[in-house]
């Protein structure tokens, strides 16, 4: 059996118990763990500098950054401090995140969302990769480059997507594409094929297409159902998402619910053994790492333990 490439999402209101989680997760053989950047929640890549301090193998890696609150200068400094604590270990995700948060809670225009990760990965790109970036375009004019002795730690940059414009542009010019709440046929069959257009335009491999999946350790589907859609729903109020949903044949209704149908096919669930089975057919289907987000059915703690345990044995696995 091929070994499964997958990552566990971690995040909690209290860093201290997700610094744990992570320092746990490595002893038990995890591979990778990945955490949001969002709101008010607190901050992933300051978690992850105390995370690197107390670990020595686990991947870590931001789902995602919102590019627009962060210069991108100022993320390049503190992508050095992960590079230097976890050299090898760290990848940072960046995306324009959605307009309610941009807009709504921080005030901050957001103008032509693409054209925007586009500037602001060129010059992630040139201070992590190459040492330095000048760059004038309509968002942002940097002149900038590391200090004396610093080595650039050409950190992979994978961006967020959800349509195929975004994968198309991951495939262009990034280390990945990080889908979020995506159902599997939509990755294979449009992100997938936009990934590697985009590669392919601009004569480079097609970098990995990472799918973003939720599970639910139980059984019964009424009970799955219950779980997801209060940890779901706000997926189907934001436009992007929406774009998307349509896209793959599930338009969410006037009533900004989600259908169960696309509760079903987002949520893998079952016992473990059943799951397994489940995300590595994904795997095999074309997607080439899972980043794992955990549906509490009953006992978080108890559930999160087993997926730790799932993930890091499939990892194993040949």
């Amino acid at each position: 059996m091929v070994a499964l490439r997958a990552g566990l999402a971690v995040r909690s209101p209290n860093p201290v118990e997700t610094l744990a989680t992570i320092v746990r997760a490595e002893q038990q053989g995890l591979p990778a763990v990945w955490s949001t950047v969002g709101g008010t929640n607190p901050d992933a890549v300051s978690l992850f500098a105390a995370a690197a301090a107390q670990t020595s193998s686990i991947g870590l890696g931001t789902a995602i950054v919102p590019t627009y609150p962060r210069h991108p200068v100022a993320l390049a400094t503190q992508a050095l401090v992960l590079a230097a604590l976890a050299p090898g270990r760290f990848r940072l995700g960046i995306g324009p995140s959605h307009r309610p948060t941009i807009e709504g809670m921080f005030g901050i225009p957001m103008r032509r969302p693409l054209d925007h990760l586009r500037e602001y990965l060129t010059i992630l790109r040139g201070l992590l990769w190459e040492g330095s970036a000048e760059f004038a375009g309509e968002h942002f004019q940097v002149r900038a480059k590391l200090p004396d002795g610093v080595e650039p730690p050409k950190t992979p940059l994978p961006i967020s997507a959800l349509r195929a414009g975004a994968f198309r542009l991951a495939g262009e010019i990034a280390d990945g594409a990080i889908s979020w709440v995506c159902p599997v046929p939509y990755l294979v069959n449009t992100a997938k094929p936009a990934l590697e257009a985009g590669a392919q335009a601009a004569g480079r491999p097609a970098p990995p297409l990472i799918g973003h999946v939720s599970v639910a350790v139980g059984t019964g589907r009424a009970a799955i159902r219950a779980a997801a859609r209060p940890q779901l729903a706000n997926y189907a109020r934001l436009p992007f998402y929406q774009g998307m949903f349509a896209d793959a044949g599930y338009p969410i209704p006037a009533d900004n619910t989600m259908p169960d149908a696309l509760l079903d096919e987002l949520v893998v669930s079952g016992t473990p053994d059943e799951i397994a089975v489940r995300l590595h057919q994904i795997q095999a289907a074309g997607v080439d790492e899972l980043l794992i987000m955990r549906i509490t059915v009953e006992d978080g703690a108890a559930e999160e333990q087993t997926l730790i345990e799932l993930l890091a044995r499939e990892a194993a696995a040949s």
